[in-house]
């Protein structure tokens, strides 16, 4: 048997160093163009030039007034953009920065809304969240699925014992005896054509496109809980505004009931501010409610039933930390996780179309067995009944009634629809960026103008007070400034939100970074 072996040794080598793996490369081209956000072209020049002047004022009362807003008291702290962390009040909060990352490391995005709070609940979401462990659960299917597709470059080896009572014959002459077996046989299919290397590879790719799978969903869940709490925090501060406004209607009211009494003005004044008073009333009981309902949503996403959620930074403080970026470069686009598990995906089904032309051409095996066979138990070990059979076998499918040719132009087509989903995953990607960019880009610009909108409606609300309570102007002029500044310091503290939520957006479609992905 060992002589046999020693022979046939150099023929196996041979016929290893000569083989390889058919079908076409797995090499996918990432290469991907970067993405520029809208300049200052993509609105027209003259509302860019209102836009660029409001902004500078904006950072010059946001230096002189020390971050204190727009004027809105007790709006949970809600204003305008500040003025950049340099103190220059000259740079339009419209301009583009750099995007602050290196290509060569990891993008760490929560860090762009500095908020602990809002990063310590991304943890919780991250630990507990269930959809989570679905995917970690299919990495360890994935794995496993590996390991078996790697078994294949291993020899199969098995072992058998028996015991039999037998009964031959020979022409006339008829035979009764007893054996005890022992064999242990052993089989190698030689990868001569690279069929079990490329199902390993697609395996392996397989794996890869699962564990970018958990980074998607890791990334979905992060941005659903940074887009819940902000939703939080708006109808905090708009429960703010909500009940500031109530208080100031009711001094109002307080103010046509002396005029009233002294008999300045009539009772309509009184009943028409009385109504009034109701509205904001009125506003905050159905923003508790969403609130409430809200925070419930966000419990859902941490993992854990309802519970009180904890309160972080303002939105406007949150809101001047963010920088705006003009571009992104096509390496971080190329690094999204789904961009890179559609690349796996694409890779794995040319691996296919390798295994599926190799399963066309010849096999060689090579087997044996080796084993002992006596009458009885007591001599079973000795080399008198010594058994071994060692061959090399080569099979070749003849026909198969066009199984095979169907085979390979079924991974063939397979591999063509994977690289149209990788090329339009890609197109997306790009998209979805250059939609993030421009929503953070024009979103500040909105900002802006709401936040002059609301300054100016809160200064028109204090003069037409102090006008009514020295009679000079009627309750109508009031009324009128009243409903106005409510009205823009709700929507103010909606475009805070909806700023924020755009740059969410932005990181996100850049794929966000690997630490907050579990391992």
């Amino acid at each position: 048997m060992s002589r046999l072996l020693r022979s046939a040794a150099p023929g196996v080598a041979l016929v290893l160093a000569g083989a390889c793996a058919v079908g076409p490369s797995t090499r996918v081209n990432t290469a991907v163009a970067p993405v520029v956000g809208p300049t200052a072209a993509a609105t027209p020049a003259g509302t860019r030039a209102l836009l660029d002047s409001l902004a500078v004022v904006r950072a010059d009362e946001h230096a002189g007034a020390g971050a204190s807003g727009v004027g809105t008291s007790g709006a949970g702290g809600s204003g305008v953009p500040g003025a950049p962390a340099t103190g220059d009040a000259t740079r339009p909060l419209w301009a583009p920065a750099r995007l602050a990352t290196d290509t060569a490391r990891e993008l760490r995005w929560l860090d762009v809304l500095r908020d602990p709070t809002l990063v310590a609940l991304v943890g919780d979401a991250v630990a507990n969240n269930r959809d989570l462990r679905v995917a970690q659960a299919r990495i360890r299917e994935y794995r496993a699925a590996l390991g078996v597709a790697r078994s294949s470059f291993f020899p199969q080896v098995t072992a058998t014992a028996a015991r039999s009572t037998n009964r031959t014959v020979f022409g006339p002459l008829g035979f009764r005896y007893n054996a005890t077996q022992v064999v242990g046989d052993a089989s190698l299919e030689l990868d001569v054509w690279g069929r079990i290397r490329r199902n390993t590879e697609a395996a392996r790719l397989d794996l890869g496109a699962q564990q970018e799978d958990l980074r998607q969903t890791t990334l979905t869940l992060v941005g659903d809980v940074a887009t819940a709490y902000l939703q939080i925090r708006e109808l905090d501060e708009n429960l703010a505004v909500a009940d500031q406004t109530v208080a100031s209607r009711r001094a109002t009211l307080d103010i046509a009931r002396r005029r009233f009494q002294q008999g300045v003005t009539s009772e309509l004044d009184v009943r028409t501010f009385e109504a009034e008073l109701a509205a904001p009333a009125t506003q905050v009981a159905t923003l508790a409610l969403q609130r409430t309902q809200q925070e419930n949503q966000l419990a859902l996403l941490l993992g854990r039933g309802p519970t009180p959620i904890p309160r972080g930074r303002p939105l406007a403080e949150v809101v001047a930390a963010v920088t705006v970026p003009d571009s992104v470069p096509g390496a971080i686009i190329a690094d999204r996780p789904d961009v890179r598990a559609a690349a796996r995906a694409l890779q794995a089904s040319i691996a296919r179309v390798g295994a599926a032309v190799a399963n066309r051409l010849p096999t060689v095996t090579l087997s044996g067995d080796y084993g002992t066979q006596q009458p009885g138990y007591r001599n079973l070990f000795r080399q008198s009944g010594e058994l071994y059979t060692a061959q090399a076998g080569l099979s070749i499918p003849l026909f198969t009634g066009g199984r095979l040719a169907a085979e390979e132009r079924e991974a063939r087509a397979r591999a063509d629809e994977a690289r149209g989903q990788y090329e339009q995953t890609v197109y997306t990607a790009q998209r979805e960026i250059n939609d993030a960019l421009a929503g953070v880009r024009l979103g500040r610009d909105q900002l802006v103008a709401q936040a002059t909108q609301a300054q100016a409606l809160q200064r028109a609300f204090a003069i037409a007070q102090a006008r009514y309570r020295s009679g000079v102007s009627t309750y109508l002029e009031v009324l009128d400034a009243q409903r106005q500044l409510f009205a823009a310091q709700l929507a103010l503290v909606q475009d805070e939100r909806q700023y924020l939520v755009a740059t969410v957006d932005l990181y996100r479609a850049l794929g966000g970074g690997r630490d907050v992905v579990p391992r």
